[in-house]
């Protein structure tokens, strides 16, 4: 049983709750289920030429690697991944497409991702309103 147990730990990651002060100002986290490590951050981070990446979202599922720093920015970013599953059909397979043809740092899926995690996490003062957490 131990050995099964390592298995899906290293390749589902462990779960990781969000810190109550956080959900408290931000509480559109509470729709995402956070895991950490496992093997989704590193499929991401090779389809982008490198080892692993900070977050990867499937469904309502964020996976953080493992020694990614988390911050306010970064989940608010993912959620709005999660948000886009829920609105856009086959949102995985228009990902990938947008990925391909403007590169991901065009796609608009992250354009728009990385847009309400800076305003979100800016909040109405233009200044941060938290940083790690």
């Amino acid at each position: 049983m131990a050995l099964f147990r390592r298995a899906m730990t290293a390749i589902m990651g462990t779960e990781e709750a969000i810190a109550p002060a956080l959900l408290a100002r931000y509480p559109e986290l509470s729709i995402a289920r956070i895991r950490r490590g496992g093997i989704p951050p590193r499929i991401g981070g090779w389809c982008l030429g490198c080892s692993t990446v900070a977050g990867i979202t499937f469904g309502r599922t964020v996976w953080l690697g493992r020694d990614t720093r988390l911050s306010a920015e970064l989940l608010l970013h993912e959620v709005c991944h999660v948000r886009q599953f829920e609105a856009v059909p086959a949102f995985p397979l228009r990902y990938i497409l947008e990925s391909l043809r403007r590169g991901y740092h065009h796609n608009r899926f992250e354009v728009d991702a990385r847009r309400f995690a800076r305003e979100r996490a800016l909040g109405h003062s233009g200044t941060p309103q938290s940083e790690d957490v």
